[in-house]
C-alpha cells in the first residue's frame, strides 16, 4: 500500500519555508554587506581590491557547500530529515551572529580577516547540508499533481531571505543613520540572527519526520551507504544530469538577484540605501513567480518551465543590463523602470527556480533523496551561481565593460540549455509515493 499525504502539509510547507528565509538571510546579509564589510574587516587604503576580497569570502562560502550537502547529506538519509535540519540551521545562525561580535582590521589586523573566512566557512557548510533537507521535507509531505505548485512556495525563501536582509539594512541605516552604521551599527543585521535563529528552531522542533522517510525506516530499506549508492552506482548518471540543470539555473538565479545588487552599487554607482530600496521593491513583486512557474510546470511539466527560463536569460541579459544602467545614472534614477527590468530579471529566476525542486525530488529515490538532492544542487548553485558575484565584479573592475562583465552569466545558461534539452527528462509524472520508486529515467 501506497504511504498517505498527510492532512497537515500546508502547516509543514508554512514552517519548513519560514525556517529556510531566516537561514538565507543568514547567509545574504553577509553579501548585502560586502563594500561595509570591505573596509572594516581588510586594508581600507585599496578600497576595489578589499571589496573583491570581501566578495571572493563570500563566493568561498559557495565554494564549500557541495562539501556540507555531502556531509549532512549522509546524515539526512541515515538518520532523518528533521534532526539533520536542525543541526544546520543552529550552525547557520550561530556562525552568522558571531560575525557581528568579531573585532575589525583596525583592532587585530589581518586575524580579522581569518576569523571572517572561519565563519564565513561555517556558513558555507550548513546551508550545504539545508536546502537538500528542507526540499526533501516539503517533498515528502505533498501530493503528486502539486508538487511544484506547493515546493515554489519554498523556493521562494531565499529570495525572501534576501528581502528580509536588506529590510533589516534598511532599518538599521535609518534607525541609526549612515555614519553610526559604517562605524558600528552594521554589526546589528549580524546579530538579529540570534534572534531569528531561536524563532527558526523553536518552530522546526514542533515537526515530524516525513511519513516517506518513516516509511522506508519502518519497512528496513534505509540505505546503509548514501554516498556509495549515490555516487558509485548507475545513480551517479542521474547526478552528473541534475548537475547540468542546476549549474544553468543557479548562474540565472545569482546573475537576476545578486548582481542586479552590485550593479547597481558598482557599476551604475547607486548609494547602499537607494540599490536596497529598488533591489528589494523587485523581488518583493516578483517572489510570487515562483510558486507560479512553480504551478505551471504542474500544468505542462518542469522541463519545458526551467529550460524557458535559461534560454530567456541567455538572450535578453545584455540589453536589460544596458537598459538598467541608462534608467540608473547618478541623480537621474528611473526608479519604476529600474523595478521594472529587475522583476524581469527576478521572474527569470521564477521559471528555473520554481519547479526544480519538484524535479530534483522527484528525480531520485527516496532511501537517497537527501544526498542526490543536496550534493548536485550545492554544486550547481554554490559553484556554478556562487561564482557569480565575483566573475562580473572582477571583469568589470578589470576592463570597465558591461559586455565582458556579462560574458560568464550569458554563456553558461546557454551551454546548460543546449546540454539538458537532450539530457534532462520530464518527470512531472512520476509518484514518490509508491512503496518501490521508479527510476527516473532509463
Amino acid at each position: 500500500m501506497a504511504v498517505q499525504v498527510p492532512s497537515d502539509f500546508r502547516r509543514v510547507i508554512v514552517a519548513a519555508s519560514v525556517g529556510n528565509v531566516i537561514e538565507w538571510y543568514d547567509f545574504y546579509i553577509f553579501g548585502s554587506l560586502a563594500a561595509v564589510l570591505s573596509v572594516k574587516f581588510f586594508e581600507p587604503s585599496h578600497p576595489v581590491a578589499a571589496l573583491l576580497s570581501t566578495i571572493a569570502l563570500f563566493t568561498a562560502g559557495f565554494l564549500i557547500r557541495p562539501l556540507g550537502a555531502f556531509l549532512f547529506g549522509w546524515m539526512g538519509d541515515r538518520v532523518g530529515r528533521k534532526y539533520t535540519f536542525l543541526i544546520t540551521l543552529s550552525g547557520m545562525g550561530l556562525g552568522t551572529g558571531a560575525i557581528g561580535l568579531i573585532p575589525t582590521y583596525q583592532s587585530i589586523g589581518l586575524t580579522a580577516a581569518f576569523l571572517l573566512f572561519g565563519l564565513r566557512m561555517i556558513q558555507g557548510l550548513c546551508l550545504g547540508g539545508e536546502y537538500g533537507g528542507a526540499i526533501t521535507y516539503v517533498a515528502e509531505h505533498v501530493p503528486d499533481d502539486k508538487r511544484g505548485y506547493y515546493t515554489g512556495w519554498l523556493q521562494t525563501s531565499p529570495t525572501l531571505g534576501i528581502v528580509v536582509s536588506l529590510a533589516v539594512i534598511i532599518l538599521t541605516r535609518t534607525w541609526f543613520g549612515n555614519q553610526a552604521f559604517d562605524e558600528w551599527a552594521w554589526r546589528v543585521p549580524f546579530l538579529v540572527s540570534f534572534l531569528l535563529v531561536a524563532i527558526a528552531i523553536y518552530i522546526r522542533l514542533q515537526l515530524q519526520e516525513t511519513p516517506i522517510f518513516q516509511e522506508i525506516r519502518a519497512r528496513g530499506q534505509m540505505t546503509r551507504n548514501p554516498w556509495k549508492e549515490a555516487f558509485l552506482s548507475a545513480n551517479v548518471k542521474f547526478i552528473g544530469i541534475a548537475i547540468v540543470v542546476l549549474i544553468g539555473q543557479g548562474v540565472v538565479w545569482y546573475s537576476g538577484q545578486f548582481w542586479a545588487l552590485y550593479f547597481l552599487q558598482q557599476v551604475s554607482k547607486v548609494d547602499p540605501l537607494t540599490s536596497a530600496y529598488i533591489v528589494g521593491a523587485a523581488l518583493l513583486i516578483a517572489t510570487p513567480s515562483l510558486i507560479f512557474f512553480g504551478w505551471l510546470s504542474d500544468q505542462i511539466g518542469r522541463k519545458p518551465v526551467i529550460l524557458g527560463g535559461m534560454l530567456l536569460a541567455a538572450i535578453t541579459y545584455y540589453p536589460l543590463y544596458l537598459w538598467l544602467g541608462a534608467v540608473t545614472q547618478p541623480g537621474n534614477i528611473n526608479y519604476p523602470t529600474a523595478i521594472f527590468i529587475i522583476f524581469i530579471l527576478v521572474c527569470y529566476v521564477g521559471m528555473v527556480y520554481g519547479p526544480v525542486g519538484a524535479f530534483l525530488a522527484e528525480f531520485f529515490p527516496g532511501r537517497i533523496r537527501y544526498t542526490s538532492v543536496s550534493v548536485p544542487y550545492h554544486i550547481g548553485n554554490g559553484w556554478g551561481g556562487g561564482l557569480v558575484p565575483f566573475i562580473t565584479s572582477a571583469a568589470f573592475a578589470a576592463t570597465g565593460s558591461i559586455g565582458y562583465a556579462l560574458i560568464y552569466p550569458i554563456a553558461v545558461p546557454a551551454v546548460c540549455f543546449l546540454l539538458a534539452l537532450f539530457l534532462m527528462p520530464e518527470t512531472r509524472k512520476i509518484s514518490i509515493w509508491q512503496p518501490i520508486e521508479p527510476r527516473a529515467a532509463s
